[in-house]
């Protein structure tokens, strides 16, 4: 194998040359970056010299590696990276104990963070720089995500399911910054998830846990290599009955693939399926959270995700020069979700025995169009349950092309590449009447409404959405000293949407957004343990299907369900800055790394989900100006033989920079229901600061302890983005776990997450004081308008892990 094929191997291996033989190695170095060891071609001697003089020292330079592009072989020297440098290793994975990718990710990525908007750990938000990747639809998207180099943002809403990434896979996570090759939606970076397959992970491993809150997890994987064949599996299954009421939890997934590798070529056929199923509680108002940590407001509030996927992946080796990578690939998704709510729906003051919509005048209308009579009791309190349907198939390819030859006698890595991707999706939505319980739950009626409101504003929706998404990238990193890289570039992407209303032709139209994203940056190595990085780079986002459908003010929908009839959005457009430090220096104990760095991103004609300031529940999606979020990133990872630490921290700045007048249930909004934004007003839901830290330490060799620690400070409530209510407090939260190795196969092991048992809330928004009584006041009024979501109580787990 050539040393150019070490080089572009996969971002998730690690491979050292001894003896002319090829050995899997331990990412255990304290970044945890993968690295290449490379033995340069043997050095000719002219006859006749001495035998002293033939044997020549051959050095030996070890490279870590980062991608820097969608596919494999675009990984490059991190040294040469003019971006911050964020990866998590399948280790980092396994040390949370969690079948959750987000758990590992909050603990190692300093700028990340974790809120638990929907009410179920596997639902969270992340935000990362103050732009989010979320299961939630109606979140303005931020992130771009992509598994082993196929972009998986939802085609409806660019949602990002964390919940259906098999976790016991994973071989790697990179959080990449500041390069546009990763397509739309990378305005705050690129979550770059590399799968484990047989060539890199060999054996069999069964991890059994249990604990606090009904939880119980199993998960299998094997993997073995068969000459230059091999074989991978992965299955995973988990019920957890939640800390809340109706937040049970059900996660099914398998992951597998089957490779060839010979002569530097290589080719992997995966596939994954899951079907999970989610309580999601979200918020609830902070007065029954006094009186009971596990309450809920309205409900039912589930969630069901399927997903199945298929990719054909390849990497030739074309000349010692040239390595072509391509990607063919579908994916099947499918969701089912039912929320109770408040309605806008109410007996008509002229005449109870008829329902009116609103204002109590306008006919709430049943599917025929006729004005609904009123089939429940006086003194009812009515909500509807609104069920929504998504149903997306995407399929696609990428190709793409990497070249190491020399440019004017210096080193030079350039890689060019195109993707397409085309999805089709089904979205309906539907909502039932029916009455609220004092335990806050809705039971259906059977009776449904239709179009109603005026301007129309509810009933049922059945639309068809198709996706083009076309990218061409090409990126060029030029030695030009020994220790000055740089690296310039961009990509072009066209986005092209269509909506098609299946019943009417209100929702009917067609979008296309086009933009080129340049990026430069240079690195320079100080020394051989130091490396300064500085980078610009511009990246876009195309609004989606979902936002096209509710962008109209004067007809607000119900966020997420009930489309109708609107103006068009723009892209968004972001600019980031970013450059640091980053360092590594041997010690007289271990070894530490480290790293500095600051950025600033600009965000024009943003988008935000605005409230509506009359009808409770019920919204639309607006370009909102300019926006920034910039900070300041600081790691450092402390490791020798025996023990390990690692501590961070993270500044986010995150503001509007124009005036604005919002839509808002905040107590301080005008007589309208609104608010006004002044340029320098935070943006909600993203805190200043965040402190991590984390140890571990082997009291003997089958003997292990560790912990860990994450302080986030305050942040405004959703909603308040004038910056008039009292923030979320801060809060800090304590792990500590421990494992004892039996023999060669068995471990056991336990954790204890919140050890303190502290009661904190990681998301907070304003609900309508009035839509529905304090049943457990006795029926009174809620005074407080806060809405929060709370994190889980202590918890206690330990488990069985046995590895052949």
């Amino acid at each position: 194998m050539s040393v150019r094929a070490l080089l572009v191997a996969s971002v998730a291996v690690a491979f050292v040359i001894e003896g002319g033989q090829i050995h899997a190695q331990d990412n255990s170095n304290v970044t945890n970056l993968p690295k290449v060891e490379v033995e340069p071609p043997q050095t000719s001697v002219k006859p006749g010299r001495s035998s002293a003089e033939r044997q020549v020292v051959r050095p030996v330079r070890r490279i870590y590696i980062y991608p820097t592009a969608p596919l494999t072989s675009a990984a490059n020297d991190a040294d040469k990276v003019p971006a911050s440098i964020n990866y998590v290793d399948s280790n980092d994975i396994k040390r949370t104990g969690s079948l959750n990718v987000t758990d590992a990710l909050q603990q190692n990525v300093a700028g990340l963070n974790i809120s638990d908007v929907a009410g179920n750990p596997f639902q969270a938000n992340v935000e990362f720089r103050g732009f989010v990747g979320s299961p939630v639809s109606g979140t303005p998207q931020g992130l771009a995500v992509y598994q082993n180099g196929v972009r998986i943002n939802e085609a409806f809403g660019d949602t990002v399911n964390w919940d259906l990434i098999p976790t016991a896979a994973i071989k790697s996570v990179s959080v990449v910054t500041n390069n546009p090759a990763f397509g739309l939606n990378a305005l705050g970076g690129a979550v770059d998830v590399r799968m484990k397959d047989g060539f890199n992970y060999h054996g069999a491993e069964i991890d059994t846990m249990g604990g606090s809150f009904g939880r119980i997890q199993s998960s299998l994987q094997w993997g073995k290599q068969i000459g230059d064949w091999a074989v991978y599996g992965a299955l995973e299954g988990l019920h957890d009955n939640g800390f809340r009421n109706f937040s049970q939890s059900d996660v099914r997934r398998f992951y597998g693939d089957i490779g060839y590798r010979n002569d530097g070529n290589e080719f992997h056929l995966n596939m994954g399926f899951a079907d999970n199923n989610f309580g999601a509680t979200a918020t609830v108002p902070i007065e029954l959270l006094q009186q009971y940590w596990g309450a809920t407001y309205t409900t039912p509030q589930t969630t069901a995700n399927q997903v199945g996927y298929l990719n054909l992946t390849g990497k030739v080796e074309a000349t010692p020069t040239w390595t072509i990578d391509g990607i063919v690939h579908v994916r099947a998704f499918s969701q089912q979700v039912q929320d109770g709510n408040p309605t806008g729906t109410r007996p008509c003051v002229a005449d109870a025995t008829l329902l009116c919509f609103g204002d109590g005048s306008t006919p709430a209308n049943g599917l025929n169009g006729m004005q609904l009579s009123n089939p429940f009791p006086a003194g009812a309190i009515l909500g509807e349950i609104d069920r929504t349907t998504t149903a997306s198939t995407t399929g696609g390819f990428s190709l793409q092309a990497t070249n190491t030859d020399q440019l004017f006698g210096h080193d030079n890595r350039f890689v060019v590449g195109t993707s397409f991707d085309a999805s089709v999706t089904h979205f309906t939505a539907s909502a039932e009447l029916g009455t609220i319980g004092t335990n806050y739950v809705v039971s259906g009626s059977g009776i449904f409404l239709g179009q109603s409101g005026n301007p129309v504003s509810i009933g049922p929706v059945a639309l068809r959405t198709t996706n083009q998404y076309t990218g061409l990238y090409a990126l060029d990193t030029f030695d030009v000293t020994k220790a000055f890289a740089i690296t310039v570039g961009g990509r072009f992407n066209d986005a092209r949407i269509s909506l098609q209303d299946e019943i009417g032709t209100a929702l009917n139209g067609n979008e296309t957004f086009d933009r080129f994203n340049p990026i430069i940056g240079g690195t320079y190595k100080i020394t051989s343990g130091l490396t300064a990085y500085a980078g610009y780079s511009e990246a876009n986002r195309a609004p989606t299907p979902l936002e096209l459908g509710c962008a109209n003010p004067a007809m607000p929908c119900i966020i997420a369900a009930f489309l109708v009839s609107d103006p068009p959005l723009k892209e968004v457009v972001s600019r980031t800055y970013e450059a640091g430090f980053r360092g590594s220096r041997d010690l007289s104990f271990g070894t530490l790394e480290w790293k500095f760095g600051g950025f600033r991103a600009t965000n024009t004609d943003d988008i935000l989900a605005i409230p509506d300031p009359v009808l409770q529940g019920f919204g639309f999606f607006q370009n909102v100006g300019s926006t920034r979020r910039q900070g300041i990133e600081a790691e450092a990872n402390v490791k020798s033989s025996r023990w390990q630490f690692r501590a961070s921290y993270a500044f986010i700045d995150a503001r509007f920079l124009d005036s604005l007048q919002l839509g808002s249930n905040s107590p301080f909004a005008d007589a309208n229901g609104n608010i006004q934004v002044s340029p320098g007003n935070v943006i909600p839901a993203i805190p200043r600061h965040r402190i991590k830290a984390g140890f571990d330490y082997s009291i003997t060799d089958a003997f292990k302890v560790g912990g860990d620690a994450l302080f986030v400070s305050s942040q405004y409530l959703v909603g308040d983005a004038s910056n008039q209510a009292p923030q979320l407090p801060s809060y800090a939260v304590f792990n500590v776990h421990a494992s004892y190795q039996i023999d060669k196969t068995y471990q056991v092991y336990g954790r204890i997450d919140n050890i303190f048992d502290n009661r904190y809330a990681t998301y907070g928004t304003f609900f309508d004081t009035n839509a529905l009584p304090n049943f457990a006041n006795g029926g009174a009024a809620f005074t407080d308008a806060r809405s929060l979501s709370p994190a889980r109580p202590r918890a206690f787990y330990a488990g069985l892990k046995a590895t052949f």
